[in-house]
């Protein structure tokens, strides 16, 4: 495994991985389940920012997603060809398997989470029994697109992630098995790409009934491809190109239409595309820690919520009115689901996952 001190080209990646991962734990531990409306008077003003404009951090997982498949899929414009379509079965069930081996874990997890839960309390966030359909639905990450309810908080991004994954790589499959070659073939990527991008932002991402389909998010997704290929670019004019580029899709988007989602997408895609941070972020104390953070994310979104089932029906049926209690449960389940998150990346994530950067699935409501 790589060790936790080695300096990122990116460092941004880490810090902004590690901080969103944390929202996004705590948006859902504020919106699911009765422990929050017991603490609330504490702090009400803060829960409710965690409870809503929290969720937005999706959007930083997106841009992410983006930059890192870019790497293996279209490192720039002219290496978008690498990919042939006989290479494409294998690469999406690669995928595939990179995500459902813990996603599988946890679903069962969840399951039988919410059964105890049913036992120990009544509360109407509590998934009822499921059926086999939506069992094998949720298993094959369709559930959204067959009308199935998912059976944990939030996998609807998995699934989105891994049709995300799908179009960028069926969009290097088709470049890679055109005859274009050179700069016709580098222009040609820029086109689909970017194309495809400013389809999103400008028209796609404004429809709400398609949230459940990738092309939804590419605008973000793809933003991430472009913030790769700015890293990537040989020299300052080029750089300079790739960023006006992205400017001035997102500021058009914004124009035609204000969305937060789509502002904090530009503000990070463009903070990787200068690559904000590089020289101070992974030499500070605390870049060991953010690493690990980074790297557990996927677990630790998996695994929160059945976590917070059982700790939630456990209180429930101890003390459901105690303050201190409730607190404690929040506290407690943010801290076994850390320590979930690490098991998951240490003994179930596939190898191959473990040794590379791994993508980071946030799992919460739609933004």
């Amino acid at each position: 495994m790589t060790s936790p001190n080695r300096h990122s080209p990116v460092p941004l990646i880490d810090w902004a991985k590690a901080i969103a991962s944390q929202l996004i734990v705590w948006h859902h531990l504020m919106i699911y389940g009765p422990m929050r409306k017991q603490v609330d008077p504490l702090a009400p003003e803060l829960f409710a920012w965690l409870a809503d404009p929290a969720r937005l951090a999706v959007q930083v997982f997106l841009v992410m997603g983006g930059f890192l498949a870019a790497r293996g899929l279209m490192p720039s414009p002219g290496a978008a060809g690498q990919v042939g379509l006989g290479r494409l079965p294998s690469l999406l069930w690669q995928r595939y398997r990179r995500l459902a081996r813990p996603y599988l874990v946890t679903l069962l997890l969840a399951v039988l989470g919410a059964w105890v839960a049913r036992t120990l309390m009544v509360d109407a966030d509590t998934p009822a029994a499921p059926s086999w359909p939506q069992l094998l639905a949720n298993a094959l990450m369709l559930q959204d697109i067959v009308g199935q309810d998912a059976l944990s908080a939030g996998i609807w991004y998995v699934a989105i992630d891994l049709q995300l994954f799908a179009l960028l790589a069926g969009l290097a499959a088709l470049l890679g098995a055109s005859r274009l070659r050179g700069a016709w073939l580098a222009a040609a990527a820029v086109v689909l790409v970017a194309g495809l991008v400013a389809a999103s932002l400008l028209w796609i991402n404004r429809l709400p009934d398609a949230d459940m389909w990738a092309p939804y998010f590419f605008g973000s997704y793809g933003l991430g491809v472009l913030a790769h290929w700015a890293v990537q670019a040989p020299g300052r004019s080029q750089r300079l190109a790739w960023q006006t580029l992205m400017a001035v899709l997102v500021l058009l988007a914004l124009w035609l239409e204000w969305r937060s989602r789509i502002a904090l997408a530009g503000v990070v895609a463009l903070a990787l595309a200068f690559n904000l941070g590089r020289g101070w972020l992974d030499r500070t104390r605390l870049q060991p820690l953010v690493v690990r953070l980074s790297r557990i994310s996927y677990g630790v979104f998996l695994a929160h919520y059945p976590i917070s089932l059982l700790v939630a029906a456990g209180v429930t049926a101890l003390a459901p009115d105690s303050l201190e209690l409730n607190l404690l449960g929040l506290v407690g389940t943010w801290l076994a689901s850390l320590a979930a998150g690490q098991a998951l990346h240490r003994w179930v994530e596939p190898p191959a996952r473990r040794a590379a950067q791994p993508l980071a699935h946030p799992l919460i409501r739609r933004a």
